[in-house]
């Protein structure tokens, strides 16, 4: 393909954005758009069709690929019906709100034979890219202990969103999965988890039902471990993923945006983003957030240093569909590993809460 032509699912606060991308990149454009808040906008302002109907945009000829950006609970029928009609699949996180459901989906793709991509885009981040150099280098031994905190406060709202309901957006752990998905690609895919949690205090008018505290404790092959907090019942915010290795640590710190190695107690920082001015964009966002459990609204625009990340992202999407082998490291975005990884993990550890024990994750072989 010379153009890669894309139709989008779900214009609203990163479908937009995403849509602008594609029509920025080099070989694509986006010839089609349906759903979302930003829809009709979007049509006017990118001279594209709006479709009618999902059913009317994967049956677009003129379209090669679809985006899917829509709300989580509805992934699976956009991406069932993009692959029936021979459409390539780049499907947002989380790509589903259960296991059965996303192998479906991945089963669908691989039939029909077209291209599937999961979109975790942290994995395109400078900061977690050197995170991946330095373990694969060694710096740190072998990893043994990691933990996880995205957490932080939240306040009323006047309206709520489909991301602040379970049952259209799995609650916390799924909606931000970035972290339990990160772990497992560095710590490998967990064989154990448990979970305690609830809604402790955001009940009643003005908040969705999702858990407002999540406390994970995960088990890693060879008996490595790993522990995360998760949600917005916690005054005092956090964001940050920290590795614990034989020869040294590493911390990932979302709020201050930047990475850290520890050898030997000598530190060697490096920038999270591409540039120190979307290091202090995102530093200076949590001044005003409350931790890193913030959503996006349509009425804003997606910050800059998260542009950066969206548009590599979907460079390798483009590539892969022009026939460029993936990164070894990207290979999981793919081939289904880290989608089925992140997905089968949350099921099982919201299992775990649901039933107060140990419960074991579903393979993904």
């Amino acid at each position: 393909m010379e153009t890669i032509r894309f139709g989008v699912v779900g214009c609203g606060y990163f479908g937009s954005e995403l849509t602008r991308i594609v029509q920025r990149m080099e070989g694509t454009e986006v010839t089609a758009v349906f759903g979302g808040s930003d829809a009709a906008r979007l049509a006017e302002e990118l001279q594209c069709k709006e479709a009618a109907t999902l059913e009317e945009l994967t049956s677009l000829e003129n379209v090669d690929a679809v985006i899917v950006a829509s709300p989580n609970h509805v992934h699976k029928e956009a991406v069932m019906l993009a692959a029936a009609r021979g459409k390539h699949v780049f499907c947002e996180k989380p790509v589903a709100l259960s296991l059965s459901d996303c192998r479906d989906m991945l089963a669908a793709c691989r039939d029909a034979g077209v291209r599937f991509m999961a979109g975790h885009v942290m994995h395109f981040m400078n900061g977690v890219q050197q995170v991946k150099r330095w373990i694969a280098d060694g710096e740190i031994g072998r990893p043994i202990l990691c933990h996880a905190e995205r957490t932080g406060w939240e306040e009323k709202q006047p309206a709520i969103s489909w991301k602040k309901n379970v049952a259209t957006s799995g609650g916390h752990l799924f909606h931000h999965i970035h972290e339990l998905d990160v772990l497992q690609a560095i710590m490998g895919p967990a064989e154990q988890v448990v979970m305690a949690g609830g809604n402790l205090g955001h009940q009643g008018d003005g908040f969705g039902d999702e858990e407002d505290a999540l406390l994970l404790t995960l088990e890693f092959p060879g008996g490595t471990l790993g522990t995360m907090q998760y949600g917005g019942g916690f005054r005092w915010a956090e964001h940050y993923i920290k590795i614990n290795g034989t020869e040294g640590s590493i911390l990932m710190d979302m709020k201050n945006s930047k990475v850290i190695l520890n050898r030997g107690a000598q530190l060697t920082s490096r920038m999270l983003n591409d540039t120190a001015a979307e290091d202090l964009e995102r530093a200076q966002s949590y001044e005003l957030a409350h931790g890193g459990i913030s959503y996006g609204s349509p009425s804003v625009r997606v910050p800059g240093w998260l542009i950066t990340a969206m548009t590599k992202e979907l460079k390798a999407f483009r590539d892969a569909l022009q026939g460029k082998p993936a990164e070894d490291s990207l290979n999981l975005l793919f081939d289904g590993s880290a989608a089925l990884t992140s997905i089968a993990t949350a099921e099982a550890a919201m299992r775990s809460m649901r039933e107060k024990r140990w419960i074991a994750v579903e393979s993904i072989h």
